[in-house]
């Protein structure tokens, strides 16, 4: 699903990533450990295509990610590639259908085909009493599983999540982890997480520690 060879990244004078390689095979949950600072969430932001290394090469679905620029990368981005992040990004003035449809619409499906995808996406997360409740109506477990949903809608191999249960409590946050398992056998998803906790590393197929830019 994922490889990539040799990925450096600096930030002016500071390296941050220092020679990452890194294999990532279809339908594993992947956690990245380690403490602040190690540069997880820079690894996460390359590894998305959200941010490009200084060097090195990242295979998605046969794909070489550092040569797509433009139109090229966004629509790869946008089909291939789903995000979840910890403080949700959902936009206050929409309804959790709205913000959900929003990837699709954006990759030029339908309003009738992405709102369907999104009722029925919401509808598996147990939140079919919630299409028309806007972020500040919604818990902030409930505010999660939207975003879930918008990282699902169109059907992303790959799935990219950020530190995204540290604002949870115990228990939504282990509804949480235990969703992804759920996603991975039943959707066919393949996640990598970045967490810095310790239930969800354990509850991973593989754990990867990064300390000082490399992966040990």
């Amino acid at each position: 699903m994922l490889t990539a060879s040799g990925i450096y990244k600096n930030y002016g004078e500071l390296p941050i990533l220092k020679g990452i390689d890194l294999e990532i095979k279809k339908q594993e949950v992947v956690c990245i450990v380690g403490a602040s600072g190690a540069g997880k969430t820079t690894l996460l932001q390359v590894l998305g295509t959200l941010d490009k290394p200084d060097q090195g090469e990242i295979i998605i679905a046969g794909e070489n990610i550092v040569n797509l620029k433009g139109n090229h990368l966004a629509k790869f981005r946008n089909t291939q590639l789903g995000f979840i992040f910890q403080f949700h990004q959902l936009l206050p003035e929409f309804t959790a259908l709205e913000n959900v449809m929003l990837p699709s619409l954006f990759g030029a499906k339908s309003k009738t085909e992405a709102q369907n995808r999104g009722k029925e996406l919401l509808d598996f997360l147990g939140l079919s009493e919630r299409f028309n409740h806007k972020p500040s109506q919604l818990s902030g477990g409930e505010q999660q599983r939207v975003a879930v949903a918008r990282a699902l809608i169109n059907s992303p191999g790959l799935v990219f999540a950020d530190e995204l249960s540290g604002n949870l409590d115990s228990v939504n946050s282990r509804e949480l982890h235990e969703l992804f398992f759920r996603l991975k056998d039943e959707l066919g998803q393949t996640f990598i997480i970045v967490t810095h906790n310790p239930e969800l590393a354990g509850m991973a197929d593989r754990t990867l520690e990064m300390r000082d830019g490399v992966i040990v």
